[in-house]
C-alpha cells in the first residue's frame, strides 16, 4: 500500500464538484456504466461523463427511473449516448443476464449502486441484503466484465473500475465468521458498514489481480450527502448521523459536490495506472488504525479496508458464495 509520506493528492476537494472534475476532458472515445444511476450521487456521475462526451449505461433496477434519468442526462448535456439498462444487483440472474448482453469494449465501470433497508432482509441464496447488494452483486458484475474491461485498457492504455465505499467502514471490518447476520444480531448499520469495508477490500485485490490488464480500481468516500438512500433509516439510524454531523465528522455536501471524488478515481490522470487506493474529497486518504475514533477521523481509512491479506480472503469467499471456481 501507499506510505502516508506519498499519497497521491490532486487539485480536487471538499468543495469540488463533478463538474470540476470533467471540465475541458473529451471522454466522447469512453464507453462507462454507472450502477444506480437514476438519482442521487450516481445520476450526477453519469451526467459528468455524459457532459463531457462519454458514452454511459445506466444500469439500474427501475428501468422507468433510469428512463427518465437517462432524458434528463441528455438534454442537460446534449449528449444522446446515454442509455439504461436492468440490473437488479441483488439477483446474481440479473447480474449474469446483464453481462451476457454487453458487447465491446468498456473503459469505466462505476460500482455505485447501494441500499441500507432499516431491516434484516434476504436475498434468494439467504445472503443479507446490504452485503450481497453493495457488494457481492458488483463483485459479481465485476467479474463478469473483466474481459470487456480488458480490451478497452488495450484500445485507451488503461480501464478503470470506481467502487463507491463510505466513511460507515471505520464501523464494521467484513466479519467473516457470521457475514450474513445468522447468527449475531442484525443491526442494519453494521451491516452497511461491512459492506462498504467490502467494497473498499474489492479495490485492492481487484487491482493486484487484474493490473496487469490495465485495469486498476479503486474505491471512494463520497462524504455526506442526502439522497433516497436514507429514505428507509430508523430513528436511531437518523440520530446517529445527526450525532456525527453535530461533531464535525462531515459537513453536508451537495449532490454535484458528492459525485466529485468518484469522478476523481475515474477520470484524473493521477489514478489511470494506480489502484487498491481509498479516496475521500478528491484525495488519497492516510490510514488510521482499526480502533481509530471515526467521529475523529472521518477523512481516514481503517486498515482492515484496505489490508491486501484480507482483500486476498474476501475474493476467496465471494468467488465461493457465488459458486465460481476458486482463481
Amino acid at each position: 500500500m501507499t506510505a502516508h509520506n506519498s499519497l497521491i493528492t490532486t487539485r480536487f476537494n471538499a468543495t469540488s464538484t463533478a463538474e470540476d472534475v470533467v471540465a475541458g476532458l473529451d471522454l466522447s472515445s469512453v464507453r462507462a456504466i454507472v450502477t444506480g444511476a437514476s438519482s442521487g450521487i450516481g445520476l450526477e456521475t453519469a451526467r459528468a461523463l455524459a457532459g463531457a462526451g462519454a458514452e454511459v449505461t445506466l444500469a439500474v433496477r427501475n428501468t422507468d427511473a433510469g428512463t427518465k434519468a437517462a432524458e434528463d442526462i441528455a438534454k442537460s448535456t446534449r449528449n444522446e449516448r446515454v442509455r439504461v439498462t436492468a440490473l437488479d444487483l441483488a439477483n446474481q440472474a440479473s447480474v449474469a443476464n446483464f453481462v451476457q448482453n454487453w458487447n465491446g469494449p468498456l473503459h469505466l465501470l462505476i460500482n455505485n449502486a447501494g441500499v441500507i433497508p432499516s431491516t434484516l432482509s434476504r436475498t434468494a441464496e439467504g445472503w443479507e441484503l446490504q452485503f450481497a447488494t453493495n457488494y457481492l452483486g458488483h463483485f459479481t458484475l465485476s467479474l463478469g466484465l473483466h474481459d470487456a474491461l480488458a480490451v478497452g485498457a488495450r484500445e485507451r492504455g488503461e480501464a478503470r473500475i470506481v467502487s463507491v465505499s463510505s466513511t460507515a467502514h471505520m464501523r464494521s471490518p467484513v466479519v467473516f465468521d457470521d457475514i450474513h447476520f445468522e447468527r449475531r444480531e442484525y443491526d442494519p448499520q453494521a451491516a452497511y458498514a461491512q459492506s462498504k469495508t467490502a467494497d473498499s477490500l474489492f479495490a485492492v485485490e481487484a487491482t493486484r489481480r487484474w493490473a496487469a490488464d490495465g485495469i486498476v480500481a479503486n474505491a471512494v468516500n463520497p462524504g455526506g450527502v442526502a439522497t433516497g438512500l436514507q429514505r428507509d433509516f430508523t430513528q436511531k439510524q437518523k440520530d446517529y448521523l445527526a450525532d456525527a454531523e453535530a461533531a464535525g465528522v462531515f459537513a453536508y455536501k451537495t449532490v454535484e459536490q458528492g459525485a466529485a471524488t468518484t469522478l476523481v478515481a475515474a477520470v484524473a490522470p493521477e489514478f489511470a495506472h494506480t489502484g487498491g487506493h481509498y479516496l475521500t474529497d478528491g484525495q488519497e486518504a492516510h490510514t488510521v488504525p482499526n480502533d481509530a475514533d471515526l467521529f475523529k477521523n472521518g477523512d481516514g481509512v481503517k486498515q482492515w479496508a484496505i489490508d491486501p491479506d484480507t482483500a486476498q480472503k474476501l475474493w476467496a469467499v465471494s468467488l465461493e458464495l457465488i459458486g465460481q471456481p476458486a482463481a
